[in-house]
């Protein structure tokens, strides 16, 4: 018997986001590993199948991180080498923020085994719902923060930036749970390039329990060195300035309509022979 993987999202908040076709996946496998937000949501996916395997053992305060995905990879590739239909579920979307099951997916199809990714609903999902937010509006920038801090990334203050893992924000040794107030200096220096040092910027974690209240917290930009802020927490700063028009593309784009509504209402000439 030929093994599979799925890698499955759960949603974020407990019992409310999960997809049927999620629901079914994990019922209907021969193992599920899980790596969820908490204790009581693990538990709750345990209820769905007598064979789930938390993957959480594998994190250590001190173990670098990329070891720890790689243990879980191994762990999830295992099974499917023995032939089993193996399910990997990830509490929000397994695609989003959890390089576990992009790595996996990959591992498995290279070695020719059936695998594939079922969305969730993911913490963007959440805060785009929860922070009444249309990205179509001003638009939206995504970054993980520390990939922000080490990289030369173009800022549009006309649009929202939304960082995730700010708790993280400067690690580079990818064994920390949480960095302190000089790494998130160093964050703010940076962004004060761009936005005033009293804009107005927000602190969001979404509800994992029904029970929990959704985070929206809403600070200076100063007031973010002394903030108090998770792993979970992601910062959202909204557009500082307004959009400024592209003069020279929207006149271009006046002289199109214009040629448009010339060529169609000029006579069409006929021959008579």
């Amino acid at each position: 018997m030929s093994g599979s993987l799925v890698c499955v999202g759960t949603g974020m908040t407990l019992g409310a986001h999960i997809s049927p076709i999620c629901r079914s996946y994990i019922e209907h496998a021969d193992v599920v590993f899980s790596l969820m937000s908490n204790g009581v949501v693990e538990r709750w996916v345990e209820e769905m199948h007598s064979d789930v395997r938390s993957l959480q053992p594998y994190y250590c305060e001190g173990k670098n991180r990329n070891n720890t995905y790689n243990e879980m990879v191994a762990a999830i590739l295992t099974e499917v080498r023995a032939g089993k239909k193996v399910i990997a579920a990830f509490y929000g979307h397994p695609g989003v923020f959890a390089c576990v099951a992009h790595r996996a997916i990959a591992k498995a199809q290279s070695e020719d085994f059936p695998a594939h990714m079922e969305p969730g609903i993911s913490a963007e999902d959440c805060l785009f719902a929860d922070l009444n937010i249309d990205p179509g509006k001003t638009g939206c920038l995504h970054f993980e923060t520390s990939q922000f801090m080490f990289f030369q990334r173009r800022i549009d203050p006309a649009a929202h930036l939304i960082l995730w893992q700010v708790g993280l924000a400067g690690d580079k040794s990818l064994t920390k749970f949480s960095t302190g107030k000089a790494y998130k200096q160093v964050l703010v220096d940076l962004l004060s390039e761009t936005y005033p040092l009293d804009h107005q910027v927000i602190l969001y974690q979404a509800k994992v329990l029904p029970i929990d209240t959704m985070r929206a917290e809403k600070i200076t930009l100063a007031e973010l060195i002394t903030a108090d802020i998770y792993q979970h927490t992601t910062l959202v700063i909204p557009p500082s300035e307004k959009m400024q028009p592209n003069q020279n593309i929207v006149e271009r784009l006046a002289k199109l309509d214009k040629q448009l509504t010339t060529d169609k209402i000029q006579p069409k000439l006929f021959l008579v022979e």
